[in-house]
């Protein structure tokens, strides 16, 4: 029997521990999607306790506690913080096979040097030790960010966002904190929302915007705006992934039934969806910018629980669309007049893995390694099982040598070893080709490969200077 997550967890033959211990353990992170706040970065803040830094905001967590059945009170509620962690520490001996579990024990590891298993019966001591290690200096949020050997991170930014503190820290911190420019907002058509948003863009660009030209023109000033803070990504959610070609002139008129609060229809919305992100596409192209989506989220299905707490709280899940040929006529629209840019496609929906590992196939252009990216497990498939899938279609149907690897997807300061645990899982499919007998045991060679994936190829991809 083996000892619980010691320093061969997930590693089941020699060749993975080789593999991993190394080659891939101490390799840099660059962790280039990531919903931290800039602010609390700049400030250097050091957290109060360990509910604050591992419960607020975590909709993993909250999710588990609720299906656990904990009051919502002691999840998104006014409870004390400790009452708060112990609550969630009631709930942790039952979270076998999940990956907070493993997620939570990395993290009081490789943090706070902490081997016991969080439960009811070691609560208090956790709690204590943590608490008194946060309050230090040792312990601020940048400080966090170093013991991780991270060398860049990348937010996730509104188009209307000042950058205010991602320019601060260009400065003042070795470690690279680089704006993605979102403008979900400003795609999604059909709700006041939208309209709000339109406005509120409208005074940022510092004149109206009546027309998706107008939209289009405010999108376009404002990449370049985040270029010049130093960003080089894009991001975008897409529910569905629909697209229907439509004519700078059908998207005006649509966007002024929009404004007008006429009705739009289905076909209409997609429509001037497809119009703007053509649009922007061409853009992130021209500025040599990586252009990421996500596809195939179902969110705020409980309309009890949005309506109380809001969005983002845990109640989003994974979606059955059908995309393939609307993603297709998409990506050829834009590689036909050359000026497709670099994409990374994720997928929620594990369904859809091969799906994705064959068309990114389609629009290599054999100019830049891996242009086209099948992205990493994306949120629900984050996990163990989730990104063996996902490495075996990248493996079997593309070149997993070029996979650009992990990212932490997560509001957490504590998250960063989901990096290691990405890399042990990776080591470990490798090294079982190698014992297996279907790849040749040049270990110094697949070592490279794992340093690759694990950050090099992150690093030449997005083409930011560290």
């Amino acid at each position: 029997m083996k000892k619980f997550m010691d320093e061969d967890f997930l590693l089941s033959s020699d060749t993975a521990k080789e593999l991993y211990h190394h080659y891939g353990k101490d390799m840099p992170i660059f962790d280039f999607h990531n919903h931290l706040a800039v602010k609390e970065i700049y400030d250097d803040i050091n957290f109060d306790n360990i509910a604050q830094i591992w419960l607020g905001g975590d909709h993993y967590k909250w999710r588990a506690m609720r299906t656990f059945g904990i009051d919502e009170s002691y999840i998104t509620g006014d409870q004390p913080d400790y009452e708060k962690f112990k609550k969630w520490a009631e709930v942790m001996p039952y979270l076998i096979g999940n990956p907070l579990y493993h997620w939570t024990h990395l993290e009081l590891q490789r943090y706070f040097g902490m081997k016991e298993t969080l439960s009811p019966d070691t609560c208090n001591r956790i709690w204590e030790k943590c608490n008194g290690l946060l309050r230090t200096r040792e312990f601020s949020v940048r400080n966090l960010l170093r013991k991780m050997n991270i060398k860049a991170l990348c937010t996730t930014n509104e188009p209307n966002d000042t950058l205010e503190y991602h320019k601060k820290l260009k400065d003042e911190f070795e470690i690279k904190v680089i704006p993605t420019f979102r403008p979900d907002k400003a795609v999604h058509m059909g709700n006041q929302a939208f309209l709000d948003y339109i406005k509120e863009l409208g005074e940022m660009a510092g004149y109206p915007i009546h027309s998706a030209t107008d939209l289009k023109k405010a999108l376009v000033e404002r990449i370049h705006y985040f270029h010049e803070a130093g960003s080089r990504i894009s991001d975008l959610g897409m529910n569905e992934f629909r697209y229907i070609s439509c004519t700078d002139e059908e998207a005006d008129f649509i966007f002024t039934k929009a404004m007008q609060k006429d009705t739009v229809s289905a076909e209409e919305t997609i429509k001037f969806a497809s119009n703007l992100l053509i649009e922007l596409g061409k853009v992130y192209s021209k500025l040599g910018w990586v252009m990421q989506v996500h596809i195939g989220a179902i969110r705020n299905n409980s309309k009890r629980l949005y309506e109380k707490i809001g969005s983002d709280i845990g109640t989003d899940s994974i979606n059955d669309c059908v995309f393939a040929k609307d993603l297709s006529e998409f990506l050829n629209k834009l590689d036909y007049e050359s000026l497709l840019p670099k994409t990374v496609l994720y997928c929620l929906n594990p369904r859809d893995n091969e799906l994705l590992a064959t068309m990114i196939g389609n629009f290599q252009d054999g100019r830049i390694p891996g242009k086209i990216q099948f992205g990493s497990g994306w949120w629900f498939n984050d996990q163990k099982d989730g990104m063996e899938r996902q490495m075996e279609a990248l493996s079997q149907l593309g070149l997993i040598s070029k996979f650009i690897g992990m990212l932490t997807d997560s509001r957490s300061f504590l998250s960063f070893p989901r990096h290691e645990y990405f890399r042990r899982i990776l080591c470990n499919k490798l090294g079982r080709l190698i014992e297996e007998g279907e790849y040749p045991a040049d270990i110094e060679f697949v070592g490279r490969i794992v340093q690759d994936i694990s950050f090099n190829n992150a690093k030449e991809y997005f083409g930011i200077e560290l």
